[in-house]
């Protein structure tokens, strides 16, 4: 994988792909398509198939602060690490020579996956360290976005080795990947030089957190979490984000989210205050290793009433009541667009607004008009 100029990471092909290779990509990429299948569970039209929801945060109050979303997602990995569910964690982390960027890691203990707490509002490409863990009889933890976790579900579907080594896939809610440039928009609204920059946290100590660049002499600068994501970074999440059908990691068998508290208007807070996680198990496997982790002590979970997450997530719910105006614009320009099975595509569009239909559908139009074919490629 290799950053390209507008700071997304792009595959860098060695050779040409074998007919019989570029078959078996389009049938893991999701950037091709996706089907979900019901298997029995509980179905939210929004949220997918499920098998419980909870709320809850890390039972370590020094990680439930330093940590995204009161570390739940943290526990429950050092809870897996700690019972020797898993021998390892395969997750991205600061790069330790930018910054601003992510690279692939594995974390085997308790101070690895600490270290690595917190969100990663950047380009990321975890898939990347898979073939060098094959052989030997280690077990790893997936954590990725839920386009990672889609493709390594397809692709235990059709790899032995990697089913065995890699059991259990996690998620975590995702508006959209934004370009690594988009951290440095965040440095020039701080007035700071990208190589005075010594680490870089998007989401630092609190819930929701600020975005904190600590500089080379000690010095920290930050900004809040609404002029971060809200008003910076969300302007740079890339074309392919806007066309996804699965924010909510549909493949994963646990799920992690930001739980907001409602302001007086019903709408998602910002205020600081200690964290807390959606806990969304999908599979029976992942229930069980949640309730694992609850009954060892490391998380604290409640139960949550999934009908009032809509509120509190207006971004993932927006975009899957548009979404199938935004697909119907590029099959009309007869542009690539992926194709989804079991998403509940039509059912979320039969709740928007006429308004929100024609306006996505005709900015589609318009974004589809000015991008050369040539950039998009096939999805």
């Amino acid at each position: 994988m290799e950053t390209d100029k507008d700071g997304f990471l792009r595959p860098r092909f060695s050779r040409e792909l074998h007919p019989s290779e570029q078959f078996k990509l389009s049938r893991i990429c999701p950037s091709v398509g996706q089907e979900s299948l019901r298997r029995g569970r509980k179905l939210d039209p929004i949220w997918g198939p499920y098998v419980s929801a909870e709320i809850g945060f890390s039972n370590n109050k020094a990680l439930r602060h330093r940590a995204a979303s009161g570390g739940a997602l943290s526990g429950f990995l050092i809870s897996l690490i700690k019972s020797q569910q898993v021998d390892g964690v395969i997750h991205v982390t600061a790069d330790p020579l930018n910054p601003l960027a992510n690279v692939t890691t594995v974390s085997t203990s308790i101070r690895d996956i600490r270290g690595a707490a917190g969100s990663r509002y950047a380009p990321s490409s975890p898939l990347d360290i898979l073939d060098s863990l094959r052989g030997g009889a280690r077990r790893f933890a997936f954590v990725g976005k839920p386009c990672d976790v889609s493709a390594l579900y397809a692709l235990r579907q059709e790899d032995v080795e990697i089913a065995r080594m890699v059991p259990i896939l996690v998620s975590f809610f995702c508006a959209g990947v934004p370009s690594v440039q988009g951290g440095q928009d965040i440095l020039r609204h701080m007035s700071v030089k990208p190589s005075d920059v010594a680490q870089f946290q998007h989401r630092a100590e609190g819930w929701p957190g600020r975005a904190t660049a600590t500089l080379k002499d000690g010095t920290q600068r930050s900004i809040s979490y609404e002029e971060s994501w809200g008003a910076t970074l969300s302007k740079r999440v890339q074309h392919r984000c806007k066309l996804c059908a699965d924010g909510s990691g549909v493949f994963a068998d646990v799920v992690f989210a930001d739980a907001w508290q409602s302001d007086a208007h019903g709408y998602p807070s910002f205020d600081d205050q200690p964290g807390q996680s959606l806990v969304l198990c999908r599979t029976q496997e992942g229930h069980s290793r949640v309730k694992a982790a609850q009954l060892s002590g490391h998380l604290d979970l409640s139960p949550y009433d999934l009908t009032a997450l809509a509120d509190v997530q207006p971004g993932q719910t927006r975009r899957r009541r548009v979404l199938l105006a935004r697909l119907a614009a590029l099959w009309l320009m007869g542009r690539p667009f992926p194709r989804y099975r079991g998403m509940g595509l039509w059912t979320m569009a039969r709740r928007a607004s006429v308004s929100d239909i024609v306006r996505n559908f005709g900015g589609m139009i318009r974004r589809a008009s000015q991008r050369p074919v040539k950039e998009e490629g096939p999805c």
